[in-house]
């Protein structure tokens, strides 16, 4: 027989469902946060209907200002909820007040909820702490959010899973592919794919010297100091460094199309990467290359009013990041220097626009920041395809620093012949149309290859999950 506190509490549980749908009763409670205090094989398999790592970003709920009205929301520790400003009459010397004084701008206050309550907020944190460990468990936590949130397959590959290369058989300009599945950086690279539609995290190229040396030229790099910056190494160290690197990377080798190589200027890629050697990654532009529209970026309950909350946090926390991550960038699209989060979003609001589209103004290739130019690891490659001639006519028209890796192995540049590939390529019956040299996993590429280049690619494109549609020349 169950004991009579149990029996209470499955009372309430009960009452509690029933009364979730109607209003005669309210109860001070909701039905999950009453379930952790149950027996494991009672509440678990209910507590993991609710919560998921996505629980953990907030939904914008609304804006408070003057002129609004009021704005209600249901949470989990108040059912009910109403948030208004309400202002007193001002005496004989115009001065006046309210119920509770607030300092605001002309935008207000956003107010946001967590979707799934306290205690499915805290189940979602451990769903999302996992991503960052490098275990066997973190490893399966990246796995199992990237099948359940953007389809991915993950089906293991035939043996041996790590490739034979003859750098004999690969050129300047070939692409290199990286998706890391466990760890620091596999619980970063999981996020940033969920947001972008990327099936792969870090990218790298290929570079042959006058000497049929191999070279991979890379843009973030960790140093002996930590810094993630632009190297040109030789193709053994990083090969080396891949194998031992405990992330468990996912390696693919995309080689270029024998027409793109015929046009190759290894000469202007050379120089273009020199001159790059040693600059800090590119992380002044990189939210602003899958940043494209208004609403159609953000993966639900994701929005620009958490973005700029977020920004204005890590503001407070962090200023010398935050001018790293965001401020230098937000000035060159306003056309102004130095000013920090708040003087951006006051010059906004005197311009008439709002920090939505601010946001989604396109970044230029030839913008210079207080250390160079800014360049990802993918804007880096793609900066040399530019100097290289990859792009043609349509060269000066491109903002690669718009792309995100989605974009850049959907280009249409990439071998399409299967027969031309190198003999080492891929294993027995993994047939790939690229070569995969390193994984257990079979990687996915949708829509690899299939886009030619065109003038202004990339400025204004959605990428909403799970199926992050994109129009034809967006």
């Amino acid at each position: 027989m169950l004991p009579w506190r149990l029996l209470c509490i499955l009372g309430l549980l009960v009452l509690g469902f029933l009364l979730e749908f109607g209003d005669a009763l309210k109860l001070p409670f909701r039905v999950n946060d009453v379930l952790p205090v149950l027996p494991r094989q009672v509440s678990w398999p209910v507590l993991n209907t609710f919560g998921s790592a996505v629980d953990l970003l907030p939904s914008f709920m609304g804006t408070i200002s003057p002129n609004n009205g009021s704005i209600q929301w249901k949470g989990a520790c108040f059912y009910g909820n109403e948030a208004r400003m309400d202002f007193t009459q001002g005496d004989d010397r115009g001065l006046g007040g309210g119920v509770i004084y607030l300092k605001v701008k002309q935008h207000g206050i956003s107010v946001f909820l967590m979707p799934a309550g306290m205690l499915g907020t805290l189940v979602s944190l451990v769903d999302v702490l996992p991503l960052f460990s490098n275990t066997g468990w973190g490893q399966n936590a990246n796995l199992d959010f990237l099948k359940n949130h953007m389809g991915a397959s993950f089906e293991k590959r035939h043996q041996p899973w790590q490739g034979t290369i003859n750098p004999d058989d690969v050129h300047s300009g070939d692409f290199l592919a990286v998706s890391k599945i466990r760890g620091r950086w596999g619980g970063f690279e999981t996020l940033e794919k969920w947001v972008t539609g990327s099936f792969a995290g870090h990218t790298a190229v290929c570079l042959k010297d006058d000497f049929g040396n191999l070279w991979v030229g890379e843009s973030g790099h960790e140093n002996e100091k930590g810094e993630e910056i632009i190297v040109i190494i030789p193709w053994d160290e990083w090969w080396d460094l891949a194998l031992k690197d405990d992330s468990n990377p996912q390696i693919a080798l995309l080689p270029l199309h024998p027409d793109i190589r015929a046009k190759w200027n290894n000469t202007a890629a050379w120089e273009y990467s020199q001159s790059m050697s040693g600059k800090p990654y590119g992380y002044h532009n990189m939210i602003f290359s899958w940043i494209d529209t208004i609403g159609d970026n953000f993966p639900p309950p994701l929005d620009a009013h958490l973005v700029i909350s977020v920004m204005s946090m890590w503001t407070r926390m962090q200023p010398a990041y935050a001018a790293n991550m965001w401020n230098e960038a937000l000035n060159l699209r306003l056309g102004t220097e130095g000013l920090d989060l708040y003087g951006i979003l006051e010059e906004t609001e005197k311009r008439g626009i709002s920090f939505d589209e601010l946001l989604t103004i396109p970044e230029k290739d030839e913008w210079v920041y207080s250390d160079g130019k800014s360049t990802t690891c993918v804007a880096f490659i793609l900066q040399m395809y530019k100097a290289a001639g990859v792009f043609g006519p349509v060269s000066d028209s491109i903002q690669v620093t718009e792309f995100t890796i989605r974009d850049a192995y959907m280009l249409k540049i990439f071998e399409n012949n299967h027969t031309r590939l190198p003999v080492w390529c891929n294993n027995g019956d993994d047939r790939l149309p690229f070569c995969q040299i390193l994984g257990e996993f079979l990687m996915e590429l949708p829509l690899y290859n299939t886009i030619e280049p065109y003038a202004k690619m990339n400025e204004n494109c959605p990428s909403l999950p799970p199926s992050y549609d994109r129009p034809m020349h967006c």
